[in-house]
Formats: C-alpha cells, sequence, structure tokens
C-alpha cells in the first residue's frame, strides 16, 4: 500500500496526514522522473549542501536517527576522497519500506545518491541492495542506471554491491566490509566509518530513503520540507505496516502522526489487538490501551522505550500469545548472530532458549524464578558486544517482559490466555 496523493509539499494535514513525497507512483522512468522532479539539484561543489540539511532537520531513516547533516560533515572534513554508500540492504524481516521505495522511486534516490558525492567530495558511489528473491528493487535500480548512463546525467557513476539476506548485513560497518569484497558483518568500532571506511578512506553511509530525502530538501528547499512533522522531528518517513492489519504494506505519513492513524493508512486493526510492535526486532511494545494518545515519534515512544526507528509498526492481536511470538523473533535474532563475541553469540542463544521454555505453559509452571534470570541474562548482555545487535534484542526482550507481564504470570501457572499460538 502506498500514499498516491499529489505532493505539492503544502501545509501538512491533521495528524501527520500528508501528501506523499517520496512514495508517488508512475516515475520509475528517468523522463517521467524529470517531469515531476526536474535535474538534480547539483549546489556547486563539496559541502554547499550541508546547511540546507541542517536547517531541514533531516535525520537518518535507516533506524538510528542521527542529524544527516553531521554524517556529511564528518566525512566532507577528512581531507581526502570520500566513499558514499546507499544502504538499501533491509536485513530487518519486518521492513519493505525500502525495496518499495526502490522500486517506485529509484531516480529520486539515485539523485540523493549523488548530491551526496558531491557534498562530501566523493569519487565512488555504491548502491548496496538485495539481489535473488528479493530482489526486484536491484532490477529496477540496475535498469535505472542504464537510463542515466545513457543521459549522461550522473557525475559519479554508481556501482551496484549485492547485500545478502541477514539482519546484521545492513549494519554501516558490515556494509563497507561488503563493498570490500568481505562477509557483510559488523566490525568493532575503532574508527568512525565517515572517517576510516572503504580502503581507509572516509565512507558515508546512508540509508537509501535518507537519500531520497536529500533530493527532495535539494530541489524544493529545507522550509518546505518541514511543512510536514513536528519541530522536533520534521519532514515524512515510509512506515511498514504488518500483522493484525487489513491492508498491510508500505505508507508515507508525516512524523508526529498518531499510532491509530497511522494504522488508518493500513484500513485499520483487522481484530481486536493486544499490542504494538515499533522499531520492528530491535523495537519494543505499545500496548493496546495507550495507542490512541501515543504518536510516532520520539517524544511520543519514549514511556515505552520505543524510537520510530526504521518505520516498522506491527500489530499483535489479542488472540494471539505474545510470549510466542517474542520467542521466535528473538531465536531468530540469536541465529543471526555475526559470532564475533560472546555476549552476542551465547547470550542470545541463552534468551531465546529461556524465552522458549516461557511460551510453552506446560513446561513452564512453577518455575517462578525464570523472568529473573532472564533479566539477569539481558543484563550481562546490555553493553558488551561488538556491534549494535546484542543491545538492541536486550531492548526487545526488556520491552516483551514487562508489556506482557500478565502473560508471563498466566504461563508460570501453567495456561495461556492466547487462543492463536
Amino acid at each position: 500500500m502506498t500514499t498516491t496523493a499529489e505532493p505539492t509539499i503544502a501545509a501538512p494535514r491533521p495528524q501527520g496526514l500528508v501528501p506523499a513525497r517520496l512514495l508517488r507512483p508512475g516515475a520509475t522512468d528517468l523522463a517521467s522522473h524529470r517531469a515531476r522532479h526536474g535535474e538534480i539539484a547539483w549546489r556547486g561543489g563539496p559541502n554547499h549542501l550541508t546547511a540546507s540539511l541542517e536547517a531541514a532537520g533531516l535525520t537518518g531513516r535507516g533506524g538510528a536517527g542521527f542529524p544527516t547533516w553531521r554524517k556529511v560533515a564528518s566525512a566532507s572534513g577528512a581531507g581526502r576522497r570520500a566513499v558514499v554508500i546507499a544502504n538499501g540492504a533491509e536485513g530487518e524481516p519486518a521492513s519493505s519500506k525500502d525495496a518499495v521505495l526502490l522500486t517506485l522511486a529509484p531516480h529520486l534516490v539515485l539523485d540523493g545518491v549523488q548530491l551526496a558525492a558531491e557534498a562530501v567530495g566523493a569519487d565512488r558511489v555504491v548502491v548496496y541492495v538485495k539481489a535473488g528473491e528479493a530482489g526486484m528493487a536491484q532490477d529496477t535500480v540496475r535498469r535505472a542506471l542504464a537510463e542515466r548512463q545513457i543521459a549522461r546525467c550522473d557525475r559519479v557513476e554508481p556501482e551496484v554491491v549485492t547485500a545478502p539476506t541477514g539482519f546484521v548485513s545492513g549494519e554501516e560497518s558490515a556494509a563497507v566490509a561488503a563493498v570490500e569484497g568481505r562477509a557483510a558483518l559488523p566490525t568493532t568500532k575503532r574508527h568512525l566509518v565517515t572517517e576510516r571506511g572503504v580502503g581507509g578512506r572516509p565512507t558515508l553511509v546512508q540509508n537509501v530513503e535518507t537519500l531520497a530525502h536529500v533530493a527532495v530538501i535539494a530541489r524544493y528547499g529545507p522550509q518546505e520540507f518541514r511543512t510536514a512533522g513536528t519541530e522536533a522531528e520534521p519532514g515524512t518517513f515510509l512506515a511498514t505496516l504488518g500483522g493484525a492489519v487489513t491492508q498491510p504494506g508500505v505508507v508515507e505519513a508525516g512524523y508526529g502522526i498518531g499510532l491509530v492513524d497511522l494504522l488508518g493508512l493500513a484500513g485499520g486493526a483487522d481484530r481486536p489487538l493486544r499490542a504494538v510492535l515499533v522499531g520492528g526486532y530491535h523495537g519494543a511494545w505499545v500496548p493496546a490501551e495507550e495507542l490512541a494518545s501515543t504518536s510516532m515519534s520520539r517524544a511520543g515512544l519514549a514511556p515505552f522505550g520505543a524510537t520510530p526507528g526504521a518505520g516498522i509498526v506491527w500489530a499483535l492481536g489479542a488472540q494471539d500469545c505474545p510470549l510466542v511470538v517474542t520467542s521466535a523473533i528473538v531465536g531468530y535474532l540469536a541465529g543471526q548472530s555475526a559470532r564475533q563475541c560472546g555476549p552476542c553469540l551465547f547470550g542470545l542463544s541463552a534468551l531465546g532458549h529461556d524465552l522458549a521454555r516461557l511460551a510453552d505453559p506446560a513446561a513452564v509452571q512453577g518455575l517462578d524464578e525464570l523472568p529473573g534470570h532472564l533479566a539477569a541474562i539481558a543484563g550481562l548482555v546490555t553493553g558488551r558486544g561488538a556491534c549494535r545487535h546484542p543491545d538492541g534484542t536486550v531492548r526487545f526482550v526488556r520491552s516483551s517482559l514487562t508489556t506482557f507481564a500478565d502473560e508471563i504470570t498466566a504461563h508460570l501457572g501453567g495456561h495461556c490466555t492466547g487462543g492463536a499460538r
């Protein structure tokens, strides 16, 4: 599902419902893209775009939400030729917004790639995206690049590097490793990749949605970008809506939209809800009774330990056992360990093992000490990993233990309140 209203980029409608800026069908070819957005809005050399990005307040849309202008400034201030990586790996299973964006608006992303290369003085740009079964986006990107090569509209010719399927393959140091021809695994961060990335050169790794917004800001200006969203979190974002909703898919909205209104863009819930997972497998739960008063913003989600992240919103039905879901997700995350450090390799495996027991009322009845044991393992894992994967998993586990405390009590008593297991 995509938002298709005409994007005049005017004042936002109430509750974050805004005309689409990125997800506008019908501009997959270069001619249609140029008719809609014009030529690349070149800014005249390195550093010239940074002030506009700062004024716009654009933050990264890959999950971390770091100010884009700071990363650009860091990569352009190293005094050496930089590399730009457009990150479309999207290893999170609950997300499909990057693939949808690359399929519907590849040239908007590629314009952003060129502008980022100009801003940091790069002479190499890479589009890092999946192929194979999930490779429709890569096919669209390759066709778009062929069109651009004929039209000679790119100053730095992009190359495509295939991102493997895997949860951690989109982490920025993993993306650097893949571009260098190594396994797409995170590395211990002795240096920021903006200072020392591909081949030891300063490297700007930006999510593809972020780069599409860069192209919008360069073309239309920071003030129009700020007409959507909130003062603290301006602009639109892409959300992947899934689970117990009527029409799962990808939508575009302004930050600050209420979670109920956001779910409404997917037709609303298709059954009574127990909770909504925000931020994906490294995210946190918002209980159903809190949805009506919660907005999709950092401030709105802070009470639940969540952030908008990469825009994932997954609805859990009231009849679904939350501990079965939690166990399945943590089991998956444990299997996605890069196997490079003990807290991830052994800690996540231990969490998965205990959560699998907790999900089965017949196996866990009377083991009242198990939740405390889970909390203790989580404490041993936190802050000790080589990358953010262990910490993200622990955040999700802690949210589940808090949000579903009543269900845990029921399981320890030998029964489950969820009819669908």
